[in-house]
């Protein structure tokens, strides 16, 4: 690699502005002395990591940066050895061994931000690791990644194959682990506890596909005292990947604490061919002695940087589906158009139904997914005719796929049965719809044949801007006709490396389209699918009551301008709540904001309204897609939720409070210490989205100016009604404010 040299002497670190890894040779491998702070020399990290022992006898813990089974623990000083029975990597070599003992037989610095260790087995030299570590200054955020190379003679077997580990002794008594859990139509609840002495947390997927369900592939590990928003010692990590994962915490009872990521082999070993190799998913980590918020703000900032394919702001758009099902026709369409330009939006998104002929016509969920021509019952002028209706409008057009998935019911599969995933000799089972089965995406022709009738559908159309990538079923047949008796146990992560080959290339063929990523709602809300797609679907549920909780989960990792927040209709189609439109739009601004209900069916005060709040977003959306978060309330401490978005320059700022059940008569909430602000600056107040301009605010301070400082210090008093009442308010920097006071209704 360009600009590569050998890293010598036997400590050095990767820095970023706030925080610091050091790593020390000792013996034949590369050690973490530090993970944490910055402050203080390499060698000086290196000597106090020596000093830590694990007890009398036993010298002190290596901390190896990729620990192996079969590996020393403890070689300092004569020390004996330990057998390692944890650690990031099992294999079983071609000659049935099962230990790894390595020996680090380069070490170089790439451009001074990227290490790179090249790790051989001692004994089968040509096994081989190759581990990377990058450091992101402007972000505070590290990322580490692994390629197995298998140089022996025969296939060797991978029965753990982690790409993170961190097993280190002495850096404190008590530890904590956030993460995120819940199912369909309940994604992203949080959930946190101490992990005790002797215990061992494990998180994991084993969908195949909804990765970011029951668990999300992200956690918060407090160290020490329980961490907060803003105070505690916190190591937050993620790992980039959509398919089967495993996250473990274990606190030994020396409290040593080990930390393991990775993907997960769930039904039997990877087999990896002799001359062959495999890169392991990224794995990206934060540290934070400033509490959970700034982990948030330096992982949000990555992701927007530094992995999210088109920086920059997303459109408001109007998603058909909830406003019309699969009973639309071109009439139906083009009417939506006109109330999504009234509305003020900008992209008008088909989404499932548009597609599939004759008795598999995609007019319900049980037939026709994959087949990818237009149904032209529905649409007689074509794909090409609706963008163009589109485009006359001023908007933008998008289509929904299922890539990945098709009905049994369909001529995709009555033409090529063995594309789909199944198990030799048993019945195939069926997912939606009791038809939706999964293709193999292990097999390139698969990948090809998909790619080729999609990729003709978006040429027919001359200028799709935005797809909806679903994924609604997970692998219920764990076989592929493809990979042979011998190595089914590998679909597990080649089916995923597969889905990313196919995005990939349809990005190359089409790099202007932006694509959101859905599975049956927020089960690729996750880094691994943002490294290909723009944003996500949090949630099928669109019940506004319940997205303040799941888009507060969501936002401890992923970034507002990746989370899809739609205004849909009441009662909710999911829960049959009802809520205030005042209430949807202000809660679906605190994401990408969307709209997905039937315009026709608005009634035109409500109409006005909403084109005052879409409005108002288009002028907040650079602070809330790219600015710095604050979470300020929490709903799982009181009976509302609180957010502040602030831009990078600190001169403007958007407040955003939502009501949860409150009480009648329950006495004002505290007030909101916005702690994000420049305290130097003087900031003028605004609430919109109010219903009647000039009445029904929430605040007493419209329209005053008072400085970060004491907003910082002293808060900002609020009210809230009865149940589900909400409140945004603007701030702008005093001297740039004359000509926005018109603006703000």
């Amino acid at each position: 690699m360009p600009g590569t040299t050998a890293i010598r002497g036997t400590s050095f670190s990767l820095e970023t502005p706030n925080t610091q890894i050091v790593f020390a040779r000792r013996g034949d491998v590369w050690t973490f002395a530090h993970i944490g702070e910055k402050g203080g020399t390499p060698g000086e990290y290196a000597t106090l990591a020596a000093m830590r022992p694990v007890n009398d006898d036993q010298g002190s813990v290596s901390m190896e940066t990729y620990p192996a089974f079969g590996s020393d623990r403890c070689r300092d000083n004569g020390a004996k050895s330990v057998g390692h029975k944890f650690g990031a990597l099992q294999v079983r070599h071609c000659d049935g061994d099962e230990s790894v003992q390595w020996k680090c037989v380069r070490a170089s610095l790439v451009g001074g931000s990227h290490a790179v260790f090249e790790l051989a087995d001692k004994k089968h030299s040509g096994f081989r690791a190759i581990q990377h570590f990058s450091a992101s200054p402007d972000c505070d955020v590290f990322e580490t990644w692994v390629e197995i190379v298998n140089g022996e003679e025969a296939p060797v077997a991978l029965s753990r194959m982690d790409t993170f580990c961190l097993d280190t002794i002495g850096i404190d008594e008590q530890f904590h682990v956030m993460s995120l859990c819940g199912l369909w139509a309940n994604e992203a609840n949080v959930s946190e506890c101490r992990l005790e002495r002797g215990q061992k947390i494990v998180l994991g997927a084993r969908s195949g596909i909804h990765d970011a369900w029951e668990c999300n592939p992200a956690f918060m590990l407090s160290i020490g005292n329980r961490a907060t928003e803003e105070t505690g010692r916190v190591l937050a990590g993620a790992l980039c990947w959509s398919g089967t994962w495993e996250i473990s915490f274990q606190h030994v009872c020396t409290h040593e604490i080990r930390v393991n990521a990775g993907v997960a082999n769930i039904s039997g070993p990877y087999v990896l061919d002799a001359g062959k190799s495999i890169a392991l998913p990224k794995f990206v980590f934060t540290f934070s002695d400033r509490g959970k918020g700034a982990a948030t703000r330096a992982l949000h900032r990555w992701a927007r940087r530094h992995l999210m394919p088109h920086p920059g702001e997303r459109e408001v758009l109007l998603n058909a589906w909830e406003g019309a099902y699969f009973t639309f026709d071109e009439k139906v369409l083009t009417g939506m158009m006109d109330g999504t330009k009234a509305l003020g939006g900008e992209l008008f998104v088909v989404d499932d139904g548009w597609f599939g002929r004759g008795k598999y016509a995609r007019n319900n969920e049980r037939v026709g997914l994959g087949d990818w021509f237009v149904n032209r019952e529905k649409l007689p002028h074509g794909l090409a005719w609706l963008a163009s209706q589109a485009r006359r409008r001023g908007l933008k057009f998008g289509l929904w796929f299922e890539p990945e998935m098709a009905s049994m019911q369909s001529e995709l599969v009555e033409a090529h049965p063995d594309w789909v995933l199944q198990e030799a000799g048993r019945p195939i089972r069926c997912g939606r719809g009791f038809s939706q089965v999964v293709l193999d995406m292990t097999n390139p022709a698969v990948r090809d044949g998909v790619f080729s009738i999609i990729d003709a559908t978006i040429r027919e159309i001359d200028g799709l801007d935005y797809i909806k990538w679903d994924a609604n079923t997970e692998i219920l047949n764990a076989g592929s006709p493809f990979l042979g008796p011998g190595k089914q146990a590998n679909l597990w992560f080649d089916y995923t490396q597969g889905v990313y080959e196919l995005f990939a290339r349809l990005r190359a063929a089409h790099p202007g389209i932006v694509f959101q990523a859905c599975a049956s709602g927020g089960g690729h809300a996750e880094f691994g699918f943002l490294g290909h797609a723009d944003e996500f679907w949090g949630s099928d549920n669109s019940c506004a009551q319940q997205r303040v909780l799941i888009q507060w989960g969501e936002s401890q990792f992923y970034p507002a301008a990746a989370m899809a927040c739609h205004v849909t209709a009441v009662p909710n189609h999911q829960t049959g709540r009802d809520a205030s439109l005042k209430y949807r739009f202000d809660v679906a601004m605190s994401g990408r904001l969307g709209i997905e209900l039937q315009p026709g069916n608005m009634k035109p005060e409500e109409v006005d309204f909403a084109k005052r709040c879409v409005a108002n977003y288009k002028r907040l959306r650079p602070v809330i897609q790219n600015g710095d978060l604050w979470r300020l309330a929490s709903p799982y401490e009181t009976d509302h939720s609180a957010l502040l978005f602030v831009s990078e320059d600190k001169r403007r700022a958007a407040v955003m409070v939502y009501g949860l059940n409150r009480r009648y008569n329950d006495g004002r909430p505290a007030p909101l210490r916005l702690v994000g602000l420049d305290p130097a600056k003087r900031y003028r107040i605004g609430e919109i989205n109010v219903v009647e301009p000039g009445r029904g605010l929430h605040t007493d301070l419209d329209g005053k100016v008072i400085s970060g400082a004491a907003l910082a210090a002293g808060g900002i008093a609020f009210d809230l009604g009865p149940g589900d009442d909400s409140l945004v308010l603007e701030l702008t920097a005093a001297r740039a404010t004359a000509h926005r006071a018109a603006a703000r209704t």
